[in-house]
């Protein structure tokens, strides 16, 4: 039997929808067809480098036969909205993280997906790196001991031309917030993946530098379901940008994630792993980005809907992080 490939289309033409399209483009099993903005003219520039079709709207993208499954690439506050319609449609749904800007609306989302024939997977690709599955094995396997602490560094540099090149960056209405949801999400989806569950005690949201309405700079202090106490800082005014890190110590040894790749690991009195990781990864740069774990998502999604392996991150799984930083936000004006 010939291999089904998948017909792809991308809702949104800005940075993000570049690293769909070259993912799409790099699996056997997937193609990428068509294009859709709100600004018709972008629509057509982005479907003209990579030879497909702009759709004149949304509904003539839904509404086309040939399209299986589509990525919505747009601003976050119309995730919620653009991926129900998806679902409703029967289209199989790639959707780009936060999954929406609230678990209200997330919530939703997973209503749709579960009365749908077609799947979604929330864009979380950071949880396909090999040393992520590694550090995840290694905590479940008890060699860290009873878990102290695990906290989660997410210091970023975004210069002011960043949030005013953009009309919805930085905003409640279509950002939900600033440096913790659109920046800091994949550090806090990576964390709770690999460690489990948290709440705050405590946080601190401020605006220290750009000039927008939603946090450059979040503090909080949590406390995870594991017993473990934890810290989160996560900033987009921290020149020049650092590396994404994630600390976690307990009574029989302690392990550093350094941007989803394992930079030391001590278990008893042996160090199994010891070596900087060299700076990589969007801390000062949102355009520099590796498609191969956007692939690998994409990859699993095709592979759900073959029936050859479940959904790795669906609707439910995302509204992990998200959940969280809402009870972080909550602080916002205490």
């Amino acid at each position: 039997m010939a291999q089904k490939t998948f017909n792809f289309a991308i809702l949104g033409s800005g940075n993000v929808a570049k690293f769909h399209a070259e993912a799409i483009n790099s699996l056997e099993e997937a193609k990428l067809i068509g294009v859709a903005d709100s600004d018709f003219s972008r629509a057509q520039t982005f479907a003209e480098k990579y030879g497909i079709k702009p759709y004149a709207s949304y509904d003539e993208m839904l509404s086309d036969p040939q399209v299986d499954a589509v990525c919505i690439c747009t601003p976050s506050g119309y995730h919620a909205e653009q991926a129900i319609k998806a679902l409703q449609g029967g289209k199989h749904t790639v959707l780009e993280k936060p999954m929406a800007l609230n678990t209200e609306d997330a919530d939703k989302i997973v209503e749709a997906a579960e009365k749908s024939d077609a799947l979604i997977t929330v864009i979380s690709q950071n949880r396909f790196l090999p040393d992520v599955q590694k550090a995840k094995e290694i905590v479940e396997s008890g060699k860290l001991g009873k878990l102290v602490f695990c906290d989660l560094f997410m210091k970023y540099w975004r210069d002011p031309e960043y949030y005013s090149a953009s009309d919805w960056r930085g905003t409640f209405k279509h950002d939900g917030g600033g440096a913790l949801i659109n920046q800091g999400i994949h550090g806090v989806d990576m964390m709770l993946y690999i460690v489990g569950d948290a709440k705050p005690s405590f946080a601190k949201i401020k605006t220290s530098y750009h000039n927008i309405e939603a946090e450059d700079t979040a503090l909080a202090i949590l406390d995870f379901e594991n017993g473990a106490s934890g810290v989160i800082e996560a900033s987009t005014c921290a020149y020049p940008g650092f590396n994404r890190r994630i600390e976690i110590v307990g009574t029989e040894g302690c392990m550093i994630i350094s941007e989803g790749h394992i930079e030391k690991l001590v278990i008893g009195n042996e160090t199994v792993i010891e070596g900087a990781v060299e700076k990589r990864g969007s801390s000062a740069d949102h355009t520099v980005m590796d498609t191969s774990n956007h692939a690998r998502q994409i990859q699993n999604l095709i592979n759900a809907i073959n029936g050859k392996e479940p959904i790795f991150i669906d609707a439910k799984e995302a509204r992990r992080p998200l959940k969280l930083i809402e009870e972080i936000y909550s602080y916002r004006n205490k």
